[in-house]
């Protein structure tokens, strides 16, 4: 791999492989699903090149616990799946969180629930963002909008598992999965310069006391300190790391939510209601948990009026948009779901909606 930044043309999920082989990934795990095939054949094709590790597990459940396994001796470790897989994964992923297991799980949505079918979805917002496993956990969940992205959100997903010893994820869908843009590829990381991780199982050569991966707490107190301590991390992620774009929302009264390929519709939904003479703004959520709250109080305070979510589902980020707002102003959905994409047209057509019905208000 080249050691300086290189622009080519690829499709989505092979960027989300190489970015993650130049961000210090020599470990995959994973196991064929549509529409994300293409990352673990790159993976299959190139990581045995650079001196890693493919291994196509024998299912979605041995895959997630085989990064568990690697991310606990200290290496960069990935999988990647589409929802229904993601779902058999969701054991693991609370293992790894209670084990403080840094590591990226990488899901290119589909339509669901079920098997659903095979086309772009954005179903999997609460999975990811509330209960991608049982106890009492998060972890950072990045939404490309972009092929770009894909690059540059993988990179950041290693480092802020690393950071903070926690799973992340990369929430894409089938559509920026499949796309092919320019991209500038990322040079590749120095491994010596990766962040040390003292607490791996690397074996003491009688130096040191014996390191315990383990995610068992048979002690309540234990168990609840341990929790508690977590959250405390969680509150420094919440503080510090929200990401988001904000498209012409400066004096926007009616202002989009959305992410992923969504956001690409109702981009150019915006600038045909400016056209129209209509102030709408874009918000768009580049983390999805810590859902960026800090970047709904600015537009609020800039003179927001009215809030439209647009999402791939039947209405799903619209309740932390509701969350976020606290009732200051209202908030309305506009969704498709089964793999069906929203117009632009269809989505001016409700932000034309939306503001005659401000116009009313404010007779």
């Amino acid at each position: 791999m080249a050691q300086t930044e290189e622009r080519v043309l690829m499709k989505g999920n092979e960027v989300l492989a190489e970015a993650a082989m130049r961000a210090g990934c020599r470990y995959f795990f994973g196991y064929p699903i549509t529409p994300q095939t293409e990352l673990a054949a790159y993976m299959a094709r190139k990581l045995p090149t650079i001196g890693g590790t493919f291994l196509q597990a024998e299912s979605e459940i041995a895959a997630i616990n085989m990064v568990y396994g690697a991310a606990s001796a200290g290496a960069r470790a990935m999988t990647s799946s589409s929802s229904p897989g993601v779902s058999l994964k969701g054991e693991g992923v609370s293992y790894m969180a209670g084990a403080d297991l840094p590591g990226v799980i990488i899901n290119v949505e589909r339509g669901g629930p079920g098997l659903g079918g095979i086309q772009p979805s954005q179903s999997d917002y609460f999975q990811a963002t509330r209960a991608l496993g049982h106890g009492d956990f998060f972890m950072p969940v990045l939404a490309p909008s972009t092929v770009q992205e894909m690059a540059d959100l993988v990179y950041l997903a290693f480092d802020l598992a690393d950071t903070y010893r926690t799973p992340a994820m990369i929430l894409a869908d089938g559509m920026i999965g499949q796309m092919m843009e320019p991209v500038t590829l990322p040079p590749a990381r120095d491994l010596s310069e990766l962040p040390a991780k003292p607490w791996a199982t690397t074996g003491t050569h009688m130096e040191r006391e014996h390191n315990v991966v383990n995610s068992l707490y048979l002690t309540p107190q234990k168990l609840e300190d341990t929790n508690r301590e977590r959250f405390a991390r969680y509150d420094t992620i919440i503080a510090t790391e929200q990401r988001q774009e904000l498209m012409m929302c400066d004096d926007a009264e009616i202002v989009l939510v959305a992410f992923g390929a969504a956001s690409r519709i109702a981009r150019t939904a915006v600038r045909a209601a400016r056209d129209e003479g209509i102030k709408a703004g874009l918000l768009r959520p580049i983390t999805l948990w810590p859902f960026p709250t800090k970047a709904v109080d600015q537009v609020v305070a800039n003179g927001c009026k009215a809030f439209l979510s647009v999402e791939l589902n039947m209405g799903q980020m619209v309740q932390d948009v509701r969350l976020a707002s606290d009732g200051r102003v209202p908030v309305s959905f506009y969704g498709r779901t089964g793999g069906v994409l929203p117009t632009p047209e269809e989505v001016l057509e409700q932000i034309e909606g939306l503001s005659s019905k401000l116009g009313k208000d404010g007779e």
